[in-house]
């Protein structure tokens, strides 16, 4: 069961915004990020996050963040300086890329960021030379098939070299602080976060034996949001997680880097058929957003875009295309939907994270738009028209 609420306009807002302000539009609901966020602190309140904004920077969302608390995972020179700009301090950031440039790390002393990941040997000379005394978690890998998106497969240390790398991060005078891992994306069972900690304790008493002082654990991300054919219960799993952490882990600081769940929920697309044509005894549809803007995640993230027409009708089989003129930009083949006209809208819900941040302005096209929920409602009167699913 899926007790998770999440931003979804109605027709008549859809109809509103779209008149008002064009497609393809973005629609987002700060109200929605912060009620994720008190989800997460409510039900895990030793929880110091840190919010992976890779999913979504947008600076509305930052700004909330920060105003809320919250930590942060960057991964870039880019995402370490806008966070600095924004006056976020360098303890409140992990540098958690295992794979560091060099300008990430001249960003972290500029910005005074001094936690970071490593998974490999070579790493830590980097990590030794370039940020000397840096406070550094051992990125543990734990493999998870049923994984939406499976991050072990780039990242993560094998069991049987963790402890050795994490003595020779300490003979390279780093503080050796803790373990960090991520299970995967989209994650519905809390056995993945128990597998893992199961691994993590061995291994953390293995390293106090040895002399090292384990302080923090990470658990990464991976907290799910609702989608298509998935079913799960957040509260449950959250209240699960919370409480494995009391049993084996009270005596650290419990890191966590959740992105989509996040923001994931907390946008909406209006989009519009700007074509309809038959071929090969399929209709298609062309939308004015696609593969190389908002619906980069199809690509990228390997999600499966729920889309809602508002119409009736006995559903058919057709293909989705966006605006430009690249053969690739083909969304879902095959999709059901409603029969749709030339001028249609289409509300695309749960679109927040990994669609606009990865979104490109290939063959001349725009960005969506994005405007903010709880500005736009009041200034169109539509404060009812938004339904919490």
């Amino acid at each position: 069961m899926n007790e998770q609420s999440f931003f979804q306009l109605t027709q008549d807002a859809v109809t509103s915004l779209a008149e008002r302000y064009g497609t393809p539009l973005l629609v987002l609901s700060l109200e929605q990020v912060e009620k994720n966020y008190d989800i997460l602190r409510e039900h895990i309140p030793q929880l110091k996050i840190h919010y992976a904004m890779k999913a979504n920077p947008d600076l509305h969302i930052l700004d909330l963040l920060i105003n809320k608390g919250a930590c942060f995972d960057v991964a870039s020179d880019g995402e370490i300086r806008t966070l600095s700009q924004l006056g976020v301090s360098g303890d409140r950031m992990i540098y958690a890329n295992p794979i560091k440039l060099d300008a990430g790390f001249r960003a972290c002393n500029d910005a005074g960021v001094y936690r970071m990941t490593y998974d490999s040997e070579s790493e830590i000379r980097k990590i030794a030379e370039h940020c000397p005394g840096a406070t550094v978690l051992l990125r543990l890998r734990i493999d998870n098939a049923k994984a939406h998106v499976d991050l072990n497969k780039k990242f993560g240390c094998p069991r049987e070299k963790a402890l050795d790398l994490m003595l020779k991060a300490k003979e390279a005078g780093l503080d050796v602080a803790g373990i960090a891992f991520h299970v995967g994306s989209q994650t519905v069972s809390a056995d993945p976060y128990f597998h893992a900690m199961d691994i993590t304790r061995e291994l953390m008493a293995e390293a106090r034996a040895r002399g090292l002082s384990m302080r923090v654990l990470d658990i990464g991300g991976g907290f799910p949001i609702p989608e298509t054919g998935v079913h799960y219960n957040l509260t449950a799993l959250l209240d699960q997680v919370a409480a494995r952490l009391r049993e084996d882990f009270s005596d650290l600081e419990i890191w966590a880097e959740p992105g989509r769940y996040m923001c994931g929920t907390a946008v909406n697309l209006i989009t519009r058929v700007i074509g309809e044509n038959e071929r090969n005894g399929q209709n298609w549809y062309f939308l004015d957003d696609g593969i190389y803007g908002t619906f980069s995640g199809v690509i990228f993230d390997q999600w499966d875009f729920k889309l809602i027409s508002f119409k009736d009708g006995k559903k058919i089989p057709a293909t989705f295309a966006g605006p430009s003129c690249d053969s690739l930009d083909i969304m879902f083949r095959g999709k059901m939907t409603e029969p749709l006209e030339v001028g249609d809208l289409l509300l695309v819900p749960v679109c927040g994270a990994y669609t606009s941040a990865s979104a490109t302005t290939f063959n001349g096209f725009k960005k969506a738009r994005t405007v903010i929920w709880e500005e736009v409602r009041e200034e169109l009167g539509l404060d009812a028209m938004s339904v919490a699913v």
